[in-house]
């Protein structure tokens, strides 16, 4: 059963059937081909339910809400294919259901539910007509969301923007699939002519789904220390007036924010005392202001596993008003896996606790790290728009002890004009990046 993230380990089927068991052969062949698992099924599998395969140990957690998705498509017209989420013992109640008709093409299918059991349940699809058909399967992902309704998906992001702008574009179906449909943060920063506006009309707009949006507050006075994202309030007095108007917009409604991603990370870059003084007392402005509204989640900048030791950052963490708020990120825009990411954050908890802080909890940045932060060499690569990474777990609940995985960096944005993103300023959404980014090449 895998820790964090996904609750179908090997769903893309890279290693094998490997953690995929079936019924008998005499029914039905499961095997790993170029492009998933194909399954066939002979002329004993008379009925629906007789040719099956599935995955057990599939943690379920009663009245949390979860999204199952895949790809597939058989060899001939006609297939129909039944899916179920439930108990994998006598009495094997299910928590999802569906049949099926399975196109000769590839189609994506997914289907939101939510748990009325709490077991250590299974994914299972039957199929057979009394006749040799093959059922090709990719891409099967089990998530946890939200106990309620899940997170709020950006209508304009960059992402749909792009598809707006580019229907007919041959990357239009993956992008959409795999990236844009997908909950992720929108930043708020110096764009933003009427933030208290903005916001407002953000939040209102996920509360009209019931869903819980996303929000990155990314306007610290010197953001980024002049860097490829530099910007940010134009004086200490501008940021906190920019954090009163945005306390002001979100108002009492639902949302989780991550507050000034690699603030407190880059404080040694900044000039002198005065200024890192400076930058600590800003934030420690932010996490109170918002830590007065009754529904917000509130997550401050703690970098990532290979740039500030633990101690450190706990020291910045704490000084910069963490026990006032839910806890902190990490990996914000970087790639390291969630299980690097989680001892990190663990580290940084008890050194927080030795501090005399505890309770704290922490978000993982997983939206581009699919393939982990190691190239091929072994060498942890740059920060800066690197090749050969791929997307994360989509947002969800963290299953383990990150309180959430979530998609803060938005994939497809460039990092900058650098890396294999040359000529992209930083923010741009880029198609080119995007499909590197689900392909992982």
């Amino acid at each position: 059963m895998p820790t964090y993230g996904d609750l179908v380990v090997n769903g893309s089927f890279t290693n094998g059937t490997t953690g995929w068991w079936s019924g008998s052969t005499d029914m039905v062949i499961i095997a790993a081909g170029t492009a998933g698992l194909e399954a066939t099924a002979s002329t004993d599998a008379e009925n629906l339910w007789d040719a099956v395969f599935g995955q057990d140990g599939v943690t379920l957690r009663a009245g949390c809400r979860y999204t199952l998705s895949f790809t597939a498509r058989a060899s001939q017209e006609g297939a129909v294919m039944a899916v179920k989420v439930g108990m994998g013992v006598d009495p094997w109640t299910p928590v999802v259901e569906k049949q099926l008709n399975v196109p000769t093409v590839d189609t994506h299918f997914v289907f939101s539910f939510t748990s009325t059991l709490a077991t250590s349940g299974q994914v299972s699809f039957q199929f057979g007509q009394s006749s040799p058909v093959t059922i090709h399967l990719t891409e099967v992902r089990l998530t946890c969301s939200t106990p309620s309704e899940g997170f709020y998906t950006d209508p304009d992001s960059n992402a749909a923007k792009w598809l707006q702008a580019n229907p007919d574009d041959p990357r239009a179906k993956k992008i959409r699939r795999s990236i844009a449909r997908c909950p992720a943060a929108r930043w708020f920063g110096d764009w933003n002519t009427d933030i208290k506006a903005d916001l407002d009309a953000y939040v209102a707009a996920a509360a009209a789904q019931g869903q819980m949006p996303i929000v990155a507050l990314y306007n610290m006075f010197n953001r980024d220390n002049g860097g490829q994202s530099s910007g940010g309030s134009a004086s200490p007095d501008a940021y906190r007036a920019w954090i009163d108007a945005a306390v002001a917009g979100i108002g009492d409604r639902p949302v989780l924010v991550v507050l000034e991603p690699d603030s407190l990370a880059q404080l040694g870059n900044l000039p002198s005392d005065s200024a890192r003084a400076e930058r600590t007392t800003l934030a420690a402005y932010a996490a109170r202001a918002l830590a007065t509204l009754p529904e917000t989640t509130v997550y401050l900048d703690g970098g990532n596993p290979t740039w500030i030791r633990p101690p450190e950052m706990a020291a910045r963490l704490k000084d910069a008003g963490v026990a006032q708020v839910r806890g902190f990120a990490v990996n914000v825009a970087n790639f390291d896996s969630v299980d690097v990411c989680c001892t990190y954050a663990t580290q940084i908890t008890t050194e927080l606790a030795r501090l005399g802080v505890t309770g704290t909890g922490f978000v993982v940045d997983t939206s581009r790290n699919g393939n982990g932060a190691m190239d091929a060499e072994g060498q942890h690569v740059e920060w800066c728009n690197p090749g050969g990474r791929r997307l994360g777990v989509p947002s969800s609940i963290g299953v383990g002890d990150a309180d959430y995985l979530l998609w803060i960096k938005v994939p497809g944005d460039s990092d900058g004009s650098c890396g294999v993103g040359v000529g992209i300023p930083a923010g741009s959404f880029s198609p080119y990046l995007a499909e590197r980014l689900i392909e992982g090449w």
